[in-house]
């Protein structure tokens, strides 16, 4: 069994231009509380606002990772940071970020940074420690900016991410977990921007075979399709158990076994 508290909340599952501009669902990212660690991944807009609604002490949180630096993962990342160090008065906590999140046009201010007991830079095929947790950065995404998705390993478990990217075959190589969180935008492949579709999804789904697939950050076109019924299809075509997120979804890892 899964420790006590072993969870991941989601603080939001907005994921386009148009959902995000107009909150007709939250961007708030992912908190995860594993093994006595609370760490949370991609702070959009409201972020400490869904948190406090679900009654998540920033105070609490030991680590903030930016999986890039488009705003909808990360323009909360300021004020949590600040949260999290009770306002620099603890020196406390670390951040995860790309280069270009840190560097010439940074997301994260600078009179914040010695509020951090650390901050770290992530690479392709990085390895990182926090609290009783490690991650892992396995494959750069194709995206606009520079983008890492996540694979967690919580010694019980594993729990991929597989955030904002154009599909390509790479990405069924490598995230391998009990858990797969998808960032799934459109209904259909194509359109302008990087991301990934209904189908690139169950591609990826029927690849990794993990025991449950969860779909998150969606596009209009998602929102519209009804991503709970898209799940079900996706369950259908690949044997896999699938779900669809809701704004404060909390799944309890307990129910892997």
């Amino acid at each position: 069994m899964a420790e006590a508290g072993d969870m991941i909340t989601f603080l939001g599952t907005a994921g386009a231009r148009v959902m995000v501009a107009n909150q007709i669902l939250a961007s708030g990212g992912l908190w995860f509380s594993l093994g006595g660690t609370e760490l949370l991944v991609d702070p959009g807009p409201g972020t400490l606002v869904q948190a406090a609604k679900r009654k998540l002490k920033a105070r609490k949180l030991e680590g903030i990772i930016l999986s890039h630096r488009h705003l909808d993962h990360s323009a909360d990342a300021n004020v949590m940071i600040e949260a999290m160090t009770e306002g620099g008065m603890r020196r406390k906590g670390a951040l995860f970020a790309p280069a270009d999140a840190l560097d010439d046009d940074p997301v994260v201010l600078h009179y914040l940074r010695p509020y951090l007991e650390r901050i770290e830079v992530l690479t392709e095929g990085g390895s990182y420690e926090l609290g009783g947790i490690s991650f892992r950065t396995p494959v750069r995404h194709r995206h606009p900016v520079e983008t890492y998705g996540l694979v967690f390993d919580s010694g019980r478990h594993t729990i991929a991410c597989l955030v904002d990217t154009r599909y390509f075959d790479a990405l069924c190589d490598h995230y391998k977990a009990d858990v797969l969180v998808l960032n799934v935008v459109r209904l259909e492949p194509g359109g302008l921007f990087d991301h990934l579709s209904a189908p690139e999804a169950g591609q990826i789904i029927k690849a990794l075979q993990p025991k449950v697939a969860i779909l998150s950050h969606f596009g209009m076109t998602m929102w519209r399709a009804r991503p709970w019924e898209v799940a079900k299809g996706l369950a259908d075509q690949t044997g896999t158990r699938v779900i669809a997120a809701r704004d404060g979804m909390r799944f309890d890892l307990a129910e892997l076994g």
